[in-house]
């Protein structure tokens, strides 16, 4: 690792209270330590002040000989609404910059009060053990800081705000006021200005119980997760899950399973009620039952008593063509081989290779040939080898293990009526000559 990664440090500098007390902790402590610190400030454009917070970080960065950089981000309207999409963009900058300045370790300046408000909004979300877990001291989050090498610390975590209020009264640090935190349109704002008051009135010191109880919550999600490891160590066939071994299991013990099979995929956690229905339509049907469940960010089916995760894919244009009157209808798609040593077919989803076999088709006969690629309608038959009988593709897609979903975006190479390469199954074997010759071969543009 360079020197400067292992020596440096990194802030989330917002300009506000919370993150200017730890700009000057992280100063001092940098100093001490012989420590590269650098801030970073991530301007979102929503307030209109917000050109003058960035002056001011940059100020505060100079007057202390900080290194400052900052980025600018354009939120857009999503269905996650503008907290949540704020979020996002200001981790991925954030991790944008660490990785720019070589920094593999970045504070925030995350409190007691904080953990208290996480908590709490995620016992009104009803959520599980992890929600209840509240915030780690440290963690790693690729999916948000788009950095996998990169630690988020919270070293605040254990000190209150009211503590923080006095050592910026005491230094006289300043800081900036942001107003969108007295708005209770945000479910944050609003626990913070009206429930927490009345929490604190009623029940003084209850920050610490609330982050005693994420502790324990936390120790019980590490005992779920190293189980939910090794039972899905134990389905796991070929990255697919056998569900026979579901079927010993108790529900909840399922569910676990899930959804650490769902978070080792970087999947969105589904809820309870979506999970319940997947088990019960996947785990409990009959086991020849093709099914499918659809998932926000994927497929999730079952073939042969295993599940899969499948991506959500687009038809191809060679699966429709919409007529002159909006019926649907297929048409194949003629081509020439010239001799290429492969052909792409985009609206057919790959490559077509003609690779020099010990025994294929004779090439001067498939030269002469009007070829057309197309998806089966049905019916296709095909004959592997002379001492095989014909049968039908449906036939040998099960013989050949190909699901069902997989089928449907395989194409078959005919020349006029002669059915000459299926693929996922191979060659029809009437036209194999004895002798070295062309072998037809399908590589999907899915394929690694």
């Amino acid at each position: 690792m360079p020197a400067q990664e292992r020596h440096a440090i990194a802030i989330a500098l917002s300009g506000g209270l919370d993150s200017s007390a730890l700009l000057h902790l992280a100063h001092a402590y940098a100093r001490e330590h012989g420590l590269a610190l650098f801030a970073f400030h991530v301007h979102h454009g929503l307030s209109p002040n917000a050109d003058a917070w960035l002056a001011h970080c940059r100020d505060s960065c100079a007057a202390l000989g900080v290194t400052f950089d900052e980025r600018h981000v354009t939120l857009t309207k999503g269905k996650t609404g503008v907290e949540a999409a704020a979020r996002k963009l200001r981790y991925a900058a954030l991790g944008a910059m660490c990785a720019q300045h070589g920094v593999r370790l970045m504070l925030t300046a995350h409190h007691l009060d904080d953990q208290a408000e996480t908590v709490l909004l995620q016992l009104l979300r009803g959520s599980g053990t992890a929600g209840l877990s509240g915030m780690d001291a440290a963690n790693s989050a690729p999916e948000l800081l788009g950095n996998p090498d990169l630690v988020m610390a919270r070293p605040l975590l254990p000190v209150s705000r009211e503590a923080l209020e006095a050592y910026v009264k005491a230094y006289d640090i300043a800081y900036i006021d942001d107003e969108s935190n007295t708005d209770p349109r945000y479910a944050r704002n609003a626990l913070r200005l009206q429930v927490m008051p009345a929490l604190a009135q009623a029940f003084p010191g209850f920050q610490e119980r609330f982050a005693r109880s994420a502790a324990h919550a936390q120790s019980a999600q590490r005992m779920l997760t190293e189980l939910a490891a090794q039972d899905l160590a134990g389905c796991l066939i070929d990255d697919t899950i056998d569900v026979a071994k579901l079927r010993a299991m108790s529900i909840d013990r399922v569910q676990n399973l899930l959804r650490h099979w769902f978070a080792t995929r970087a999947l969105r956690m589904p809820s309870t009620a979506w999970l319940a229905e997947m088990v019960t339509q996947l785990v409990e049907a009959r086991p020849d039952a093709q099914l499918l469940v659809t998932h926000p960010d994927c497929h999730i089916r079952r073939h042969r008593d295993r599940l899969h995760i499948t991506p959500k894919l687009e038809d191809l244009a060679g699966m429709r063509d919409p007529d002159d009157e909006g019926v649907i209808v297929r048409h194949a798609q003629a081509f020439k081989w010239q001799g290429e040593s492969e052909i792409a077919f985009p609206d057919y989803g790959g490559t077509l290779y003609f690779d020099a076999a010990e025994q294929g088709i004779d090439s001067a006969w498939l030269r002469a040939q009007a070829l057309q690629i197309d998806f089966r309608k049905g019916g296709e038959k095909l004959k592997l080898a002379a001492n095989r009988p014909t049968r039908s593709l449906k036939y040998h897609y099960q013989a050949c293990d190909v699901p069902a979903w997989e089928r449907t975006r395989l194409p078959i190479v005919s020349a006029g009526k002669d059915l000459l390469f299926a693929a996922g199954i191979g060659m029809d074997c009437h036209h194999l000559g004895s002798g070295p010759g062309i072998a037809l071969r399908w590589k999907s543009d899915l394929s690694s």
